[in-house]
């Protein structure tokens, strides 16, 4: 069996799904410690898996990033951007190598995995004696190609000759203007703690990985002509499984023959439901459908009040059994929810802009799964229409259930068990 490391920054949304990595592979009796933030202990803890504290530097509290970075608050545009990815990404990197060293030297590993955002893993990569790295794709694929725009732009394949031209002076326009400054920080951060010369755009690290293993299936990805042979897909990693959660007392409601929307914005971004909760519901309170309504943990009482006559709301809901009964899903874009809308052929309506939401929301439209708002904040209207088109055109719900069949096909977490192994394989002990 293998020995590996796992590496995240202490983001709820990376370390929720690498949670399930970890309880699969130390049921699979592998050993498997996980470096992260010190709010995940219990979380980590509770799948097996050793847990080993991020140093103070490269910990912080995810929960309210403006208290964590109060330096923050205020940035947009550019400024946020140049912002985030220095402070939040690049300047923790020295944090998280040190902590990876100690944790290779207390107990050599088979494979080091990380999440992208885990950016000490373009210093470990940049050394010639390193261990086994594998990527894992919690997000839109997001390495270079002749065939896609920069990633984190939200800008869909341009067919014909002028594509690569575009992607190509996009490129350079992000890694020479819009990042070109964090640009030179990285090459300094990069030569300051391995003594050697940043190799390329530092977003670009992945592809020196030994393998990149992404959590989707091509058929919602962006066709790369020169996509890596060390890229493989296994389908997201959380399916819906049975659920035993207790139903509320409207669930029989959803037997009717009103068309279901279900709303959320997720278990992360769901603080300020002005974003999408509350347009929607106004959206589609005269509208024949049932709105279903999920505050991803939040207490009920924390929506606008009153309700839509056809709304139902609970803080959580057993997609297991709802999806199955729903006719169209509205969120903010989130990589994990989508996913699971695809799974069960559920087409979407997705309004999100935000960390890797444009790209996600944007695959979405090219996948012709559902319709992306381009927003944070859509108004009522531009939901109401939305929701109505998706209802009336079946193609979005056709094309939903086809993305759907190659999830349930794809190998899921035991592809990446045999990623792994295929690796190490000389060095595995059976």
């Amino acid at each position: 069996m293998a020995s590996v490391l796992l590496c995240s920054t202490p983001f709820h949304g990376h370390i929720m799904p690498l949670t399930a990595v970890a309880r699969y592979l130390v049921a699979r009796g592998h050993r498997v410690r996980f470096l992260t933030g010190s709010n995940y202990r219990g979380a980590v803890e509770a799948t097996g898996a050793t847990f080993l504290p991020l140093p103070a530097e490269a910990d912080y509290d995810d929960t309210d990033m403006d208290a964590s970075f109060p330096d923050r608050v205020g940035r947009s545009g550019l400024d946020g951007v140049r912002w985030d990815a220095s402070n939040i990404f690049l300047r923790p990197a020295a944090a998280q190598l040190r902590a990876v060293d100690e944790a290779l030297a207390a107990e050599p590993v088979d494979a080091v995995l990380v999440e992208s955002t885990f950016v000490a893993a373009a210093l470990l990569l940049m050394r010639q004696k390193r261990p086994t790295v594998v990527y894992l794709g919690l997000s839109p694929l997001a390495l270079p190609s002749v065939d896609t725009a920069p990633f984190g732009l939200g800008i869909q394949p341009l067919r014909g000759p002028l594509g690569p031209v575009r992607n190509r002076l996009l490129a350079l326009f992000v890694e020479k203007v819009v990042l070109g400054p964090v640009q030179k920080e990285a090459e300094q951060i990069a030569k300051d703690l391995t003594g050697e010369q940043a190799r390329g755009f530092f977003m670009n690290a992945l592809a020196r990985a030994d393998a990149v293993v992404q959590f989707s299936v091509p058929s919602f990805e962006y066709p790369r002509r020169d996509l890596p042979s060390t890229v493989q897909y296994i389908g997201p990693v959380s399916r819906t499984t049975p659920s035993t959660r207790e139903l509320p007392e409207w669930w029989p409601e959803l037997e009717g023959s009103q068309p279901v929307v279900h709303l959320t914005q997720g278990t992360v971004a769901n603080t300020n439901y002005d974003e999408l909760i509350a347009p929607a519901m106004e959206a589609l309170e005269n509208e024949d459908v049932l709105v279903v309504v999920s505050t991803g943990g939040r207490p009920v009482s924390t929506l606008p009040k009153p309700l839509p006559a056809n709304a139902r709301a609970a803080e959580y809901l057993p997609h297991d059994r709802l999806l199955p009964l729903t006719d169209v899903f509205v969120s903010n874009g989130g990589y994990g929810g989508v996913h699971v809308a695809l799974e069960h052929g559920v087409p979407l309506v997705v309004a999100g802009k935000t960390e890797d939401k444009a790209e996600v929301t944007a695959r979405v439209a090219w996948a012709g799964v559902g319709i992306n708002l381009k927003t944070n904040r859509p108004t009522p209207k531009q939901v109401r229409d939305a929701v109505r088109k998706v209802l009336a055109d079946d193609r979005y719900r056709v094309a939903s259930r086809r993305i759907g069949a190659d999830i349930a096909a794809s190998p899921g977490l035991a592809g990446l068990e045999r990623v792994i192994e295929d690796l190490i394989r000389p060095s595995v002990v059976e």
